[in-house]
């Protein structure tokens, strides 16, 4: 198979946010707690509590951000639960996500102490469903406030007495469902209210996103758009892709061949979203100040035999690995609106980066994917056009074989492709348009497997990872690279 893509060198669009590459931990099975946070005396090893191999991995990512607590469960989360000391922390029930009792050893102080120890921008959702302006107000001064104020006293008995720095406040959680089953009208006034006392202490800016539509909820933010979009900087968007023939045997692991091409079909849904919420968007806000803040996407499966059911565990594999290739790609395309996303979730829960169990620990094909398109960070997006055919089922379930996304930073060329074809490998052909100069070297990863299923456990942790992948210069500003059936790939070009 013949594909052509051509990258445009002199259509530069806007910076590819390297926050479009963040993640999401919410108090859900075991995403936080055996997760990201042991404890100072496991036997696992640790710093601080906080786990050191997970800790690591998500370095090499060099994650921007990470949100924080939820997700349903921020909706029901009382900030001043999770302060103080240990044994006085009030104990509460999980009523999302599989009834456990939450003993809320990490609260506030160990959030912002994992996004110091990550080198991350903390992204922090406010409880709008359950709690109150004045809960909401306190937190903000609590985190972010250098003066003297009761909130600030405090924060310094507890022992932090400097202020942290909060990157992004969200008011509010799917406020159209677990967050309060609210009416768009009725958020909308909500979100003015609440957001008023978010209060900006000193030069650092809080940045205010509003809770978005879930999916193809147009008019969800056509009313968030007209009623609040002066007092937000961004509206978020929930989408999650799944094969809809949910059969016995269709787990994230486990399933027919026509889910392969389902699940792809649905996470590519995603350029429609992103389109049609950025159109209504403008309408509003033609300078594009609002971001689209896409933080929560990803697959959702089936859980896995023998888990609980309300902690989402799944498997990770080559097609997740597609599912993030597609989704990235669309971002770095859409990133004039989308500025920041997260994957959901982090750790141990749906189309996580990263599983642990135990002592044991393994980074998933998707994890693969988000190190190798990092390249993109804070690059500078190119125009790009993809000549390639269409795979699938006839009826219902056909997509691009080939997409890609591009960038320049620093004088080097990045592209990202995707093959989704079960069946082929692609010859792709990759030419620099309007290029005056002349390619002096490529080199290329990529993920794929031997089967469509193909996955990382714990006993066979490196079935799945980068490898390097042949490119041949063809001119000054042509080369050709074979992408395997079934893969993600990265090429860079100096």
């Amino acid at each position: 198979m013949n594909d052509a893509v051509v990258i445009d060198t002199k259509k530069e669009g806007s910076k590819i946010s390297r926050d479009i590459y963040g993640h999401f931990s919410e108090h859900l099975g075991r995403c936080i707690y055996g997760g990201f946070w042991v404890g100072k005396d496991s036997d696992i090893p640790n710093i601080n509590g906080y786990r050191k191999d997970v800790v690591e991995a998500f370095r090499e990512l060099e994650i921007p951000n990470l949100r924080w607590p939820g997700g349903c469960f921020a909706d029901e989360y009382h900030w001043k639960d999770g302060i103080g000391p240990y044994e006085t922390r009030k104990r509460m029930v999980n009523t999302h996500w599989g009834g456990l009792v939450e003993d809320n050893s990490f609260g506030t102080h160990e959030f912002m102490g994992l996004c110091e120890t990550l080198g991350c921008k903390p992204y922090i959702n406010g409880n709008v469903g359950s709690g109150t302006v004045q809960e909401m107000s306190e937190w903000v001064e609590y985190l972010t406030f250098g003066g003297e104020s009761p909130m600030s006293k405090l924060r310094e008995a507890n022992g932090h007495k400097e202020p942290w720095k909060i990157g992004f406040f969200g008011v509010g959680n799917e406020s159209w469902g677990c967050g309060g089953n609210m009416r768009p009208e009725f958020y909308a006034d909500l979100f003015r209210q609440y957001q008023t006392y978010v209060r900006q202490y000193g030069s650092e800016k809080i940045f205010k996103i509003a809770c978005g539509p879930n999916s193809a909820d147009w008019n969800w933010t056509e009313v968030l758009m007209k009623n609040a979009a002066y007092y937000m900087d961004g509206l978020s968007l929930h989408h999650y892709c799944v094969a809809p023939s949910w059969d016995a045997k269709d787990t994230a692991a486990d399933f027919p061949r026509e889910n392969w091409y389902k699940l792809l079909h649905s996470a590519s849904f995603m350029e429609t979203l992103v389109t049609k919420h950025d159109e209504i968007m403008t309408k509003y806000d033609p300078e594009k100040r609002i971001a689209l803040v896409v933080d929560e996407w990803g697959a959702w499966h089936k859980v896995e035999k023998d888990t609980n059911p309300g902690f989402l565990y799944q498997q990770n594999t080559v097609r997740d690995a597609l599912v993030a290739g597609i989704t990235l790609n669309i971002f770095n395309n859409h990133c004039d609106r989308v500025r920041i996303a997260n994957l959901a979730q982090a750790v141990n829960v749906l189309q996580s980066p990263i599983l642990t169990e135990g002592k044991k620990m393994v980074k998933t094909p998707t994890w693969h994917v988000l190190h190798m398109y990092k390249a993109h960070m804070d690059g500078t997006l190119l125009g790009s056009q993809v000549a390639t055919s269409s795979v699938g089922l006839e009826k219902d379930a056909m997509l691009n074989a080939v997409s890609c996304s591009a960038s320049i930073k620093d004088g080097v060329y990045t592209a990202t492709l995707t093959n989704c074809d079960l069946d082929n490998d692609r010859s792709v052909t990759i030419k620099l348009g309007n290029f005056d100069g002349k390619i002096s070297s490529v080199c290329a990863k990529v993920v794929t497997g031997d089967s469509m299923n193909s996955m990382n456990t714990f006993d066979a942790p490196d079935a799945v990872v980068e490898k390097d992948l042949v490119c041949k210069i063809i001119s000054d500003s042509e080369i050709t690279v074979t992408l395997p059936k079934m893969s993600v790939a990265t090429v860079i070009l100096k």
